[in-house]
């Protein structure tokens, strides 16, 4: 899962990497270093959007306050055709769609966050989200539905274990397949612990100081 936001929000990016399938590029199909496209009004509107969800958590997580109540809001990104095919090239694999779009309605119990933060050892348990992607391919897009039900164990504040509890797929058969192996696989033997890891320690720790004018003393 790329290192953005939307991967530290229950890692929605996770799930892209699953629909590619091995490829043996040649060199000269290697990715090549491109100046990015500006962003589009919308790619913007989501970035905002994720800024202030971010300066949320990070205010409930460091100032334990309010202790009562949820952290709730919608969450979108989009990951571009070409970013995607760089990503997984590096891994050998393709990727045989388009733009992908990914959203999220996040909700999180202010003080189990506290908690995590808090208590010496603290395994937390999150609500089931839902997990919308879309996905383009020419003139069609495909969309796929997922449910992730994240257990996270924390100890001294910094997460050390976690799993996504993968439920229910809803995927057109092209991708159904895939996403169902990866998905039990992840559920079984955890192949996704240690990114997930990572990634929520980031975000604690550099996303949040990213935006820590706009919660600190909040």
């Amino acid at each position: 899962m790329a290192k953005a936001l939307a991967r530290c929000l229950l890692l929605v990016a996770a799930v892209l990497p699953m629909l590619a399938w091995p490829s043996a590029p040649s060199a000269a199909e290697e990715p090549k270093a491109a100046v990015p496209a500006p962003e589009t009004e919308e790619e913007k509107k989501e970035r905002a959007t994720r800024r202030v969800c971010a300066v949320a958590l990070c205010a409930t997580l460091h100032n334990h306050k309010p202790a009562t109540g949820d952290v709730a809001c919608s969450v979108q990104k989009t990951w571009r055709k070409e970013l995607m095919t760089a990503i997984l090239a590096k891994g050998g694999l393709s990727w045989p769609w388009g733009n992908a779009r990914c959203a999220t309605d996040l909700k999180f119990d202010r003080a189990t966050l506290i908690k995590a933060m808090t208590e010496s050892d603290f395994e937390a348990q999150f609500d089931t989200h839902d997990v919308r992607c879309e996905l383009q391919r020419e003139s069609e897009k495909y969309e796929i539905k997922l449910q992730i039900r994240p257990r996270v164990t924390f100890k001294q504040g910094k997460a050390v274990k976690a799993s996504l509890n993968w439920g229910k797929i809803e995927a057109p058969t092209l991708a159904k397949s895939a996403l169902w192996s990866a998905t039990a696989a992840d559920n079984s033997f955890g192949v996704l612990q240690s990114t997930v890891v990572e990634d929520i320690n980031e975000f604690i720790q550099a996303k949040c100081t990213e935006v820590k004018e706009e919660w600190q003393g909040k």
